[in-house]
């Protein structure tokens, strides 16, 4: 009887898990492409010191700009939100692109944040004001960048730089389209953008398991 419950558990439990992961509000059963083949992120130095890139790694990114401090509060919803619930996934990260010559606002933001969460999955990076405004055109995005390079949106790129988000039509035929996430609402970042995480970080765990099943 115990050897029948013990195969039940096992058979249930990733079944179980893929429903938590897949289900949602969003009723995609995937998380379509917004924009295919976003380009590398221009020439860029970071914080760290590191070599950033979005190639291979499911990233959030924003575009917080010229006035970094006035965005602390948005960061942090992004970070509380966000970053916390994901900043476990190995290939997860958030990548904010700043303008250069804002190095040391960036690092007292930081400072603030690293009590709150291990933040090393946190980069901000910096780029020349042109190669800022060129990379966000070929976003191919509604929404604008305002005149300090700035966006309240983040956007979800997943390993293959595609821009994911909700367009077209769900499962219940209602038409949305959905590019970026507003880091000033604390409950789209909660409900909407944390469920299309949720199923891009469900889609790779599933593509993981089938790799391995077939080796």
């Amino acid at each position: 009887m115990k050897k029948y419950i013990v195969l039940t558990i096992l058979f249930a439990l990733p079944i179980c898990a893929y429903l938590f992961f897949a289900s949602g509000v969003n009723n995609f059963a995937k998380l379509p492409t917004v924009t295919q083949n976003v380009p590398e992120l221009p020439q860029v130095t970071s914080l760290s010191g590191e070599k950033v890139l979005l190639g291979e790694k499911i990233t959030i990114l924003g575009f917080p700009g010229k006035e970094l401090k006035k965005e602390k509060g948005n960061l942090f919803n992004l970070q509380q939100k966000i970053y916390n619930k994901n900043r476990g996934f190995e290939d997860f990260q958030v990548v904010m692109i700043l303008p250069k010559g804002l190095e040391a606002d960036a690092k007292e933001v930081l400072e603030e944040l690293n009590p709150l969460s291990d933040m090393s999955r946190w980069h901000f990076v910096f780029a020349e004001p042109q190669a800022i405004s060129e990379f966000y055109v070929k976003l191919n995005l509604v929404g604008q960048l305002n005149a300090n390079l700035a966006t309240s949106n983040v956007f979800i790129i997943d390993k293959d730089r595609n821009l994911r988000g909700r367009k077209g039509k769900n499962k219940k035929g209602e038409v949305e389209y959905k590019e970026g996430y507003n880091t000033i609402s604390a409950a789209d970042l909660h409900n909407e953008m944390a469920d299309d995480v949720k199923i891009i970080l469900a889609e790779y765990r599933l593509a993981l398991k089938k790799n391995k099943r077939k080796i």
